[in-house]
């Protein structure tokens, strides 16, 4: 774990015992830690801040395909570069296959580390809670994704429908 995500987490843990509002949403932390004068922006490089927040607004850029889908349009894939692993973005337009699939086992192997750590996150809970109902957690998303793949079929379908009325009324 980095310096910096160590030093933002110690900037909870103090949140914490200095007595303050707790939950808490990050912004009521962030201002307390400026208050407070716990952030240092000395800390991260201004590299490593443009560098994550340039990462960020890649993955939030999505295009729409020939078929009418939103799609993401940067996609980051680990590569190894004069002997150290770094993370190079490509676009879906124009990237390699193999690009492509490195940065889609990439999100796959996320996705199932996320989903581990929820599952060891829940069994905690409920060794924990030994008296409470067990919370469940189904980690198999092929019907998630079945239903949310029929629901933007509706909803595009439905939308070409309040096309036509709408030509048929202004006709």
């Amino acid at each position: 774990m980095s310096d910096y995500k160590k030093q933002l987490q110690r900037i909870v843990k103090d949140y914490r015992q200095s007595g303050q509002e707790w939950p808490a949403s990050s912004a009521d932390i962030a201002r307390w830690a400026l208050k407070n004068k716990k952030y240092d922006l000395r800390t991260p490089t201004i590299e490593k801040i443009v560098r994550r927040e340039l990462a960020q607004a890649m993955r939030e850029e999505y295009i729409t395909d020939a078929k009418g889908r939103r799609v993401r349009a940067k996609h980051p894939a680990k590569v190894k570069r004069n002997g150290e692993q770094i993370t190079i973005w490509d676009d879906i337009r124009t990237a390699p296959r193999t690009h492509m699939e490195m940065a889609f086992a990439n999100r796959r192997n996320h996705i199932v580390a996320e989903c581990r750590q929820v599952k060891t996150d829940v069994d905690s809970y409920n060794d924990a809670n030994p008296l409470q109902r067990p919370i469940q957690m189904v980690l198999d998303f092929t019907r998630d994704v079945e239903e949310l793949e029929g629901i933007e079929i509706v909803e595009e379908d439905e939308w070409e429908d309040t096309e036509e009325e709408e030509f048929e009324l202004a006709a």
